[in-house]
């Protein structure tokens, strides 16, 4: 191989090398799944969002139906506001209700909605009030282990 031929292949190298760098990046931030299609937003608010992050898909029946635009927090209800972009092409009832939930044990976390009976869709700006907090992990081991305590104790 002369020197022209083995630099062209090592520059190909670090290009490959940056490329996939990159490509772990925006999967790492969540922003690897662009969508250009239109859609209707909607809020939620909830209790407790664990772990929930902003571009967190939105989920029904195991389809990404959109995603989560923004979160931010209500001084007054002391609650968080989750502002979620539905695409235009899927329509649910008003009486949708929303959870977090967790993809495998320890995964990511994402929105599910569960789909209602009324007969009038969901429109742009429409709240979500039927929701469900993220079930949080630590909380759950610290009821368990004071259940075992309380259990123990009693005997």
């Amino acid at each position: 191989m002369n020197r022209k031929t083995t630099d062209t292949l090592v520059g190909l190298f670090v290009l490959g090398g940056l490329a996939a760098i990159l490509f772990l990046s925006l999967k790492a931030g969540n922003l690897a799944t662009f969508s250009f299609a239109d859609g209707y937003q909607v809020t939620a608010r909830f209790d407790n969002i664990g772990g929930l992050k902003a571009r967190a898909p939105v989920k029904s029946a195991g389809v990404v139906v959109g995603r989560v635009q923004s979160i931010g927090f209500d001084p007054k209800s002391f609650r968080a506001t989750v502002r979620i972009e539905i695409e235009d092409r899927y329509r649910f009832p008003k009486d949708t209700s929303a959870s977090i939930l967790t993809s495998g044990l320890l995964g990511e976390q994402y929105i599910g909605l569960a789909p209602g009976g009324d007969p009038e869709d969901l429109e742009a700006d429409d709240i979500i009030t039927m929701t469900q907090s993220a079930v949080v992990l630590e909380s759950l081991i610290g009821q368990f282990l004071y259940g075992r305590a309380s259990e123990g104790g009693s005997q």
